[in-house]
């Protein structure tokens, strides 16, 4: 992904909808931070701030603090002195920005002289460093064990604007590549799959789409009857679905289609997908990998309306990570009988934001390739969103660096439509720090819950 780290901790992903990755030994605290405002939203103006106090952990490490504005552009800098037992980072917010804080250790404590000491926990996903490295430092609130701890906040979050301007041929684009789809028959194969979960029929579904096949699982209540409609797109990687989640699905009450991200079995670990697929093709439209990605995930949808068993009423799409870009991407390309869009740090906003003072994340495009960037507008979920019509709730993490939250809001607000934001101000994404992140797949799952009895989705806002 976006680096050594990113590479690891995607591959450790297992293949449910929400499944993370588990730590085996706690990573030690050694400092702690409490925000000014608690909600970890200020208004332009206001002055935003920490204080830090000593952890639960020994402090082992002299530390030193910088504040990034959208995490690229250094506001300031300095050096956290804990003698009093305390000590405060602040700064004024002057714009629509999200304030990133990195907070890194430089120098072992005299007094400590186990510092270097490798703990219990000395995975390469949790001690590589953002330049792949192993880090001689242990701790942290990210997720990775190196030492690193960020803390981010908001401010006047629901003004940030585009980084970079909508394509004038971006509508035309994408509708000609819809109507070019919509003459491909869908030819729609299903080979059943046994399942241990009562009461479902589970099945591999296969359909063609425009310039490659879709591929998933199609689980159902068994039996006659007409039923809501799930559809769970992918975070990245490439790996085998987990047919037993998506029969599971079906159990509670949906028409359940989980879609592979690629054009291979679900049931198939690697399909000959290149790893780097994200690189694939990245400095041409007609070329990139994402292309045949968003045409297959349209195409599943042409699929579920054609089914009988469809009730003819609820769609909701969900997915985090990649999965929520795909969910956001297709809820733009197909706006109507959609019912709702739920996804958890979706990934793929801003992709030309570190061209304009603002730190992208994945699919991390090389930003010095103006062939790239120009591409990657026509696959940046920030363009897509102005096109959704249904309600949307996002979560994204505050100090998540493979989802940055600026990207994530600019997207949130071109949409017109309803919307909830749910931020996790402590969380990086979702896979390094899952305790963080509990708060989106446990909204997602109460409003399902909701929507698989015939219930409506009404976002409430911003969700503290």
């Amino acid at each position: 992904m976006m680096h050594n780290c990113t590479r690891v901790l995607f591959a450790l992903l297992a293949a449910a909808p929400f499944a993370l990755p588990q730590r085996g030994t706690p990573i030690e605290q050694q400092l702690t931070f409490a925000p000014y405002h608690a909600s970890g939203f200020y208004d332009v103006g206001e002055t935003v701030g920490w204080t830090v106090t000593l952890g639960p952990t020994t402090p082992k490490y002299s530390h030193k603090w910088t504040i990034r504005r959208n995490n690229a552009t250094v506001l300031k800098e300095g050096k956290l002195d804990l003698s009093s037992g305390s000590d405060t980072i602040e700064i004024s917010g002057d714009q629509p920005e999200m304030i990133y804080v990195a907070v890194e250790p430089y120098a072992k404590l005299a007094t400590d002289a186990a510092a270097s000491a490798r703990p219990a926990d000395t995975t390469a996903a949790a001690r590589v460093t953002g330049g792949g490295a192993e880090s001689p430092y242990i701790g942290g609130n990210t997720g990775r064990n190196n030492g690193l701890y960020a803390v981010g906040a908001a401010v006047a979050p629901q003004k940030l604007g585009l980084s970079t301007p909508h394509p004038a041929d971006f509508d035309a684009f994408w509708d000609g590549k819809l109507a070019a789809q919509s003459k491909v028959p869908i030819n729609a194969e299903l080979t059943p799959v046994e399942t241990d979960v009562p009461g479902v029929e589970l099945n591999m579904f296969v359909v063609d789409a425009l310039g490659s096949k879709a591929h998933g699982y199609l689980a159902k209540p068994a039996g006659e009857g007409k039923f809501p409609a799930l559809i769970q797109l992918q975070y990245a990687g490439v790996y085998a679905l987990n047919s037993r989640a998506a029969a599971q699905r079906a159990a509670e009450g949906w028409l359940f289609l989980n879609v592979d991200s690629h054009d291979k079995l679900p049931s198939d670990p690697s399909g000959n997908i290149p790893r780097g697929y994200q690189a694939v093709g990245n400095t041409d439209r007609e070329k990139s990998y994402f292309l045949n990605m968003y045409l297959r995930d349209v195409r599943v949808l042409d699929y579920l309306l054609t089914r009988p068993d469809w009730d003819g009423n609820t769609i909701v799409l969900t997915g985090g990570s990649m999965g929520g870009q795909q969910s956001l991407v297709l809820a733009g390309l197909r706006p109507e009988k959609l019912t709702a869009v739920l996804v958890c740090v979706p990934a793929g906003a801003d992709a030309n934001g570190d061209l304009h003072g603002r730190k992208a994340g994945y699919p991390n495009w090389p930003s010095d390739n103006p062939d790239v960037m120009s591409t990657s507008l026509y696959f940046d979920t920030v363009n897509f969103a102005s096109r959704i019509k249904a309600p949307v709730m996002a979560g994204m993490g505050f100090i998540d660096t493979i989802s940055p939250p600026a990207g994530v809001w600019t997207a949130l607000n071109q949409i017109t439509s309803p919307k909830e934001p749910l931020p996790m101000i402590e969380s990086e994404h979702d896979n390094l720090t899952p305790q963080k992140g509990r708060a989106c797949p446990a909204r997602t799952r109460e409003l399902l819950d909701v929507l698989v009895k015939g219930g409506e989705f009404h976002p409430t806002g911003i969700r503290p």
